[in-house]
């Protein structure tokens, strides 16, 4: 199995190299993972204590970031590796404060694994979720060196519990310690015999909460929303976005505004959406105080704004349920005690569920679901703010996992 999988990973090296020039995401990962080994070797001594984090890609990093936290200020004087598997998560958090270097994660050889740890060797490691490579790990524990796994979540259709996953199920031997979201994570650790796990929820609770003690302020946003009720859209995909246009030019009462915040901000499909609005509109990178006042739509065709945006709305619909492509960050605008609307395909998401059981949130399918389910929430201000209100409990009962890490860690 393990040469199988040694040919398998080397066979992608080179598809991937195939490949890059036509694929912009591709040619990033390419060229950054070529580019890893002198980036440590210019930022590493021997001499230097060293911790590494590891994530698949942003949505990841945002998960293990409470811990991370922690744990640069627990560590003062040591040096943090960051790796990222994916482009979306390099490209965005490169600058990340809380690392000292930041890296693609090589491809999971033997020849890289050794290569790492020849130039790091790293007091604590910590992967988030389930981003598992088995031969880095291997050599991680062939050297004796710790390693936690937070936030863990498994499926029981996953690798790790079939026949052919020997490989990865060894590999999560090399953590000394597994934190998972939920208990049927812990159980399906049992069937492997993994024992060595604590059920402490999800990392991301604990970081969405913070967000609260942050400067949610922005003056622009203010200006646009100008005292009206506000709905945001938050990662829209085409599907949603023809909902909300409908909804905007046949359905939507004239003292409500919109807020759009698409997940692909490429100008050709902003452009699309915004030529189908019946009513003023504005984008980000075009406002000035007039046209704030006197649009009803605002676009936001830029990243990394979206957490503070949640702030003023009233109503938040999110994207990626409508469709295939997975639904988006639900927890971020819950923290902030607003009713929810969302597509249907949200099996895979435990805390969706959960929300919608507690009555804060609501799954629609159709353009009728969705007018009526708007309409509802404007009209109804009592069952708009109950259902808010239950978000936000939610999301502080949920909270405590970054505690029950740090306290395995004695920190």
């Amino acid at each position: 199995m393990n040469f199988i999988y040694n040919i398998g990973i080397r066979l992608v090296s080179l598809v991937l190299k195939l490949l890059a020039p036509f694929n912009t995401k591709i040619k990033l990962g390419v060229t950054g993972r070529y580019n890893t080994f002198r980036i440590l070797e210019n930022h590493i001594r021997k001499h230097d204590k060293t911790l590494w984090f590891h994530c698949a890609s942003l949505g990841e990093y945002e998960q293990g970031l409470p811990v991370f936290e922690r744990l640069r200020a627990h560590y003062p004087n040591h040096k943090i590796v960051l790796s990222f598997f994916s482009p979306s998560g390099y490209e965005i958090r490169k600058d990340s404060p809380i690392a000292d270097v930041v890296i693609y994660l090589p491809l999971d050889t033997k020849q890289n694994a050794k290569r790492f740890f020849n130039i790091i060797t790293p007091e604590l490691t910590v992967f988030v979720k389930y981003d598992i490579w088995p031969v880095f790990l291997k050599e991680l524990k062939h050297r004796g060196l710790r390693a936690i796994l937070i936030s863990a979540s498994f499926r029981k259709n996953q690798s790790f519990f079939k026949f052919y996953g020997y490989n990865l199920r060894q590999a999560l031997f090399a953590f000394e310690h597994i934190f998972t979201q939920n208990e049927t994570s812990k159980i399906l650790l049992s069937t492997i015999n993994y024992t060595r796990v604590t059920v402490s929820g999800d990392t991301r609770f604990d970081r969405v909460f913070s967000q609260l003690d942050q400067d949610n302020h922005l003056d622009f946003i203010e200006t646009f929303k100008d005292g009206k009720l506000c709905i945001v859209a938050g990662s829209t995909w085409p599907e949603g976005e023809a909902m909300l246009v409908n909804y905007i030019n046949t359905e939507a009462p004239e003292h409500v505004k919109f807020i759009v915040a698409p997940h692909n901000i490429k100008s050709a499909q902003i452009k699309n959406f915004r030529k189908k609005l019946n009513v003023k509109s504005l984008l980000f990178s075009e406002k000035n105080k007039k046209a704030l006042t006197s649009s009803r739509v605002f676009i936001v065709d830029t990243i990394g704004l979206l957490s503070k945006i949640y702030n003023y709305a009233d109503i938040t619909y999110v994207g990626g349920a409508l469709g295939k492509t997975g639904l988006h960050n639900t927890l971020e605008p819950a923290v902030f005690g607003i009713p929810i609307i969302i597509g249907p395909n949200h099996t895979k998401f435990p805390e969706a569920q959960a929300m919608i059981s507690h009555g804060g949130m609501f799954s629609i399918s159709t353009q009728e679901d969705f007018n009526s389910t708007l309409n509802i929430l404007i009209r109804n201000q009592e069952k708009r703010l109950h259902a808010g209100q239950q978000n936000l409990e939610f999301i502080n009962k949920n909270r405590g996992a970054v505690i029950q890490i740090l306290d395995y860690l004695r920190i």
